[in-house]
């Protein structure tokens, strides 16, 4: 069987990227404005407006780990449910002002649902693709959550400075019903968890997936490395007067991975991910230690590109690893465990990273982080690229089965 010869852009694949495309427009305008909104509203102090902001990705982690808990046991497409039920309601929690406190709350809960709808949504993904197209598949998935992660922001920041906040939360709230509505057009039939046989008592294993776990360890060393711009690259721009080149930095990583998503994707299902995940390392290296020495916005636009085509990769070539390496009752435990590391390293990364600044600068801290980007190749070789072969192997096994 080739691998172009089962259908890939199915009805329900199509409806579950655009359900993820519109949590991570919501997810992304939210972080970069709740910040201001704290301030503003409820004179919130600095420390009270960054908690406000990263509650968010704390209920988040908190979704995820339920969902891998429970989604094979009660189903993925009712999980689904569930999550984007939640999604408006808790999104209703914004409109009511009563203090920094409900407003903290709110956000908890709020990235809660979005947990438990997010990790639905990838699991469901993961269980409409075809065998033989996993890899190819999830990268066009991800190429949705690439483009909210551009677009999110971009709107954030111009909503909240051409009108109210009201707006904003009126308009994500239209479009987390707009999520709702589409999952209702999905078959059931086609969203299904494999049955898997429930262990007694409390164990680690029930909410973490074992095989997935060393891709999710590299996954969060990895997202050291954008964690790092998504805090950083405005006050480094800012030093380097490079401040108007640095609004386009995004849109250049996003052109760049949806360029590179759908030959990616595809190599990882034929060749294996190490041909992936070992060149896009390098340049993810480079691609930072080139922004450390930017003094003008093509280098700087030039580092985002080559940074897009590098983290843009791997983070999706992990995804799909996460779910080649478990057993197909376990993908939705797996789709967690993968998201739980992306989560940490990118939400609680800038906290830890803010601790080098003072002492490092921005610039040596993009070398330092470019330097890590290397030495994680080693540990990617000792954690899964030794035995990326049999992962490949047993891929065409099941498609044999099939």
């Amino acid at each position: 069987m080739s691998n172009t010869s089962e259908k890939l852009w199915t009805k329900d694949f199509i409806i579950m990227s655009i359900i993820n495309f519109i949590i991570m427009i919501i997810f992304y305008l939210l972080m970069v404005t709740m910040a201001s909104y704290a301030v503003k509203e409820f004179h919130a102090s600095v420390s009270q407006a960054g908690l406000v902001a990263g509650i968010y990705i704390v209920g988040t982690l908190i979704g995820r780990i339920v969902t891998g808990r429970i989604i094979n046991k009660v189903g993925t497409k009712k999980i689904l449910m569930i999550g984007l039920i939640l999604f408006p309601i808790t999104m209703s929690l914004y409109f009511i002002q009563a203090g920094i406190i409900v407003l903290i709350i709110s956000r908890l809960v709020n990235g809660f649902a979005v947990g438990i709808a997010s990790t639905a949504t990838s699991t469901a993904v993961a269980q409409i693709l075809p065998i033989s197209r996993k890899g190819e598949g999830i990268g066009y998935f991800s190429m949705s959550s690439t483009l909210g992660t551009a677009i999110g922001p971009f709107f954030g920041l111009l909503l909240s400075q051409h009108t109210s906040y009201f707006v904003i939360f009126m308009l994500c709230m239209v479009f987390a019903i707009l999520a709702l509505v589409s999952a209702l057009f999905t078959k059931k039939s086609k969203i299904q968890s494999h049955p898997v046989q429930e262990e007694k008592g409390i164990h680690i294993s029930q909410f973490i997936d074992g095989k997935a776990l060393p891709i999710s360890i590299l996954t969060l060393l990895f997202a050291l490395g954008y964690a790092s711009l998504i805090a950083f690259l405005n006050f480094f721009a800012e030093e380097r007067d490079l401040l108007s080149a640095s609004s386009f930095f995004f849109l250049a990583y996003a052109i760049a991975v949806l360029f590179t998503r759908p030959f990616t994707g595809r190599m990882m299902d034929t060749k294996g991910a190490n041909y992936i995940v070992y060149p896009c390392a390098i340049l993810f290296g480079v691609g930072l230690l080139l922004l450390s020495i930017s003094h003008s916005s093509f280098l700087l636009l030039l580092s985002g590109a080559i940074i897009g085509i590098g983290f843009g990769n791997i983070s999706s070539a992990f995804q799909a690893l996460a779910i080649k390496v478990t057993t197909p009752e376990k993908m939705g435990l797996a789709t967690s465990t993968y998201f739980i590391g992306l989560d940490i390293g990118l939400g609680f990364g800038p906290y830890f990273l803010g601790y080098l600044v003072p002492v490092l600068g921005y610039s040596n801290l993009y070398v330092g982080l470019g330097t890590l980007m290397f030495v994680l190749i080693i540990l990617y070789l000792f954690l899964h690229g030794r035995k990326d072969h049999l992962v490949l192997n047993n891929n065409e096994i099941r498609l044999k089965e099939v």
